[in-house]
Protein backbone atom coordinates (compact mmCIF):
# COMPACT_ATOMS: atom_id res chain seq x y z
CA UNK A 1 0.00 0.00 0.00
CA UNK A 2 1.36 3.74 -0.85
CA UNK A 3 -0.01 6.51 1.52
CA UNK A 4 0.29 9.86 0.19
CA UNK A 5 -0.54 12.75 2.51
CA UNK A 6 -0.37 16.45 1.74
CA UNK A 7 -0.70 18.11 4.91
CA UNK A 8 -3.30 20.28 6.10
CA UNK A 9 -1.98 24.02 4.55
CA UNK A 10 -4.99 25.75 2.77
CA UNK A 11 -3.85 25.76 -0.83
CA UNK A 12 -4.38 22.51 -3.16
CA UNK A 13 -1.68 20.26 -4.39
CA UNK A 14 -3.10 19.36 -7.51
CA UNK A 15 0.32 18.77 -8.64
CA UNK A 16 0.84 15.60 -6.48
CA UNK A 17 -2.53 14.17 -6.47
CA UNK A 18 -2.62 14.02 -10.38
CA UNK A 19 0.50 12.73 -10.75
CA UNK A 20 -0.31 9.55 -8.03
CA UNK A 21 -3.53 9.11 -9.54
CA UNK A 22 -2.13 8.59 -13.34
CA UNK A 23 -0.01 6.59 -11.87
CA UNK A 24 -2.52 3.86 -10.48
CA UNK A 25 -4.21 4.68 -13.93
CA UNK A 26 -1.57 3.71 -16.27
CA UNK A 27 -0.93 0.82 -14.40
CA UNK A 28 2.56 2.14 -12.37
CA UNK A 29 1.47 1.71 -9.59
CA UNK A 30 -0.39 -1.65 -8.71
CA UNK A 31 -1.03 -1.82 -5.10
CA UNK A 32 -3.33 0.09 -3.44
CA UNK A 33 -3.30 3.91 -2.80
CA UNK A 34 -4.81 6.31 -0.37
CA UNK A 35 -4.36 10.20 -0.73
CA UNK A 36 -4.82 12.67 1.78
CA UNK A 37 -5.70 15.48 -0.17
CA UNK A 38 -5.91 18.81 1.76
CA UNK A 39 -7.36 21.32 -0.13
CA UNK A 40 -6.40 20.15 -3.40
CA UNK A 41 -9.36 20.66 -6.03
CA UNK A 42 -8.39 17.55 -7.91
CA UNK A 43 -10.19 14.77 -7.21
CA UNK A 44 -8.69 11.12 -7.60
CA UNK A 45 -10.59 8.85 -9.60
CA UNK A 46 -8.24 5.34 -9.32
CA UNK A 47 -6.92 5.93 -5.81
CA UNK A 48 -9.14 6.15 -2.20
CA UNK A 49 -8.54 9.22 -0.67
CA UNK A 50 -9.86 12.01 1.67
CA UNK A 51 -9.71 15.19 2.52
CA UNK A 52 -8.23 14.94 6.30
CA UNK A 53 -7.83 11.65 8.56
CA UNK A 54 -7.50 12.24 11.51
CA UNK A 55 -3.68 12.22 13.51
CA UNK A 56 -4.30 8.48 14.68
CA UNK A 57 -5.04 7.04 11.49
CA UNK A 58 -2.48 9.00 9.12
CA UNK A 59 0.07 7.18 11.36
CA UNK A 60 -1.32 3.80 11.68
CA UNK A 61 -1.62 4.60 7.44
CA UNK A 62 2.56 5.34 7.53
CA UNK A 63 3.01 2.16 9.87
CA UNK A 64 1.30 0.00 7.46
CA UNK A 65 2.35 1.57 4.06
CA UNK A 66 4.91 0.30 2.09
CA UNK A 67 6.01 3.68 0.66
CA UNK A 68 4.74 6.93 2.33
CA UNK A 69 4.71 10.31 -0.35
CA UNK A 70 4.69 13.71 1.66
CA UNK A 71 5.00 17.23 1.05
CA UNK A 72 7.89 19.16 2.20
CA UNK A 73 6.38 20.00 5.73
CA UNK A 74 8.74 18.47 8.39
CA UNK A 75 6.20 17.22 10.59
CA UNK A 76 4.84 14.63 8.29
CA UNK A 77 7.90 13.10 6.78
CA UNK A 78 9.47 13.24 10.58
CA UNK A 79 6.53 11.05 11.26
CA UNK A 80 7.08 8.90 8.27
CA UNK A 81 10.90 8.43 9.26
CA UNK A 82 9.46 7.45 13.01
CA UNK A 83 7.11 4.34 11.34
CA UNK A 84 10.42 3.35 9.87
CA UNK A 85 9.93 4.72 6.09
CA UNK A 86 12.21 6.46 3.96
CA UNK A 87 9.42 8.89 2.53
CA UNK A 88 9.48 10.36 -0.83
CA UNK A 89 9.18 14.04 -0.29
CA UNK A 90 7.90 16.41 -2.68
CA UNK A 91 7.96 20.03 -1.56
CA UNK A 92 5.06 22.72 -2.96
CA UNK A 93 6.02 25.17 -4.69
CA UNK A 94 5.00 28.85 -4.85
CA UNK A 95 4.85 29.15 -8.41
CA UNK A 96 2.07 26.84 -8.85
CA UNK A 97 0.37 28.36 -6.17
CA UNK A 98 0.77 24.99 -3.79
CA UNK A 99 2.55 27.15 -0.68
CA UNK A 100 3.29 30.96 -0.23
CA UNK A 101 6.81 30.63 -1.13
CA UNK A 102 9.78 27.76 -2.06
CA UNK A 103 10.68 27.30 1.58
CA UNK A 104 9.84 23.86 1.32
CA UNK A 105 11.77 22.95 -1.34
CA UNK A 106 14.86 25.19 0.41
CA UNK A 107 14.14 22.95 3.55
CA UNK A 108 14.01 19.57 2.48
CA UNK A 109 17.30 20.26 0.15
CA UNK A 110 19.10 20.96 3.46
CA UNK A 111 17.60 17.89 5.33
CA UNK A 112 18.60 15.89 2.09
CA UNK A 113 22.01 16.99 2.10
CA UNK A 114 22.73 17.19 5.90
CA UNK A 115 20.57 14.13 7.72
CA UNK A 116 19.60 12.04 4.56
CA UNK A 117 16.78 9.76 5.51
CA UNK A 118 14.44 10.80 2.76
CA UNK A 119 13.89 11.01 -1.35
CA UNK A 120 13.25 14.29 -2.20
CA UNK A 121 12.03 15.02 -5.69
CA UNK A 122 11.40 18.08 -6.90
CA UNK A 123 9.77 17.28 -10.05
CA UNK A 124 6.64 14.25 -10.29
CA UNK A 125 8.28 12.78 -13.17
CA UNK A 126 10.10 11.08 -11.22
CA UNK A 127 7.92 9.68 -8.88
CA UNK A 128 8.16 5.94 -9.91
CA UNK A 129 11.65 5.77 -9.84
CA UNK A 130 11.59 7.94 -6.40
CA UNK A 131 9.07 5.10 -5.27
CA UNK A 132 11.00 2.31 -6.23
CA UNK A 133 14.12 3.82 -4.59
CA UNK A 134 12.19 4.60 -0.83
CA UNK A 135 11.14 1.07 -0.68
CA UNK A 136 14.75 -0.38 -1.16
CA UNK A 137 15.89 1.98 1.71
CA UNK A 138 13.21 1.40 4.02
CA UNK A 139 14.37 -1.87 4.57
CA UNK A 140 15.57 -1.94 8.13
CA UNK A 141 15.21 2.12 8.40
CA UNK A 142 15.16 3.24 11.74
CA UNK A 143 14.76 6.61 12.95
CA UNK A 144 15.04 7.31 17.02
CA UNK A 145 13.19 9.70 18.65
CA UNK A 146 14.61 11.65 21.26
CA UNK A 147 11.00 13.54 21.94
CA UNK A 148 10.74 11.55 25.31
CA UNK A 149 14.27 12.42 26.78
CA UNK A 150 13.73 15.98 25.28
CA UNK A 151 10.27 16.53 27.48
CA UNK A 152 12.01 15.27 30.60
CA UNK A 153 14.77 17.75 30.30
CA UNK A 154 12.14 20.16 29.98
CA UNK A 155 9.70 19.19 32.57
CA UNK A 156 12.85 18.82 34.99
CA UNK A 157 14.08 22.64 34.05
CA UNK A 158 10.36 23.88 34.51
CA UNK A 159 10.17 21.75 38.00
CA UNK A 160 13.23 24.11 39.18
CA UNK A 161 11.55 27.73 38.07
Amino acid sequence: MIFVTVGTHEQQFNRLVKAVDELRADGILTEPVFIQTGYSTYEPIHCDHSRFVPFHQMKNYMEVADVVITHGGPSSFIEAMAAGKVPVVVPRRGDLGEHVNDHQADFVRIVAERQGGIVPIYDVKELPQAIERARELSCGAYFKSHNLEFCKELCGLIEEL
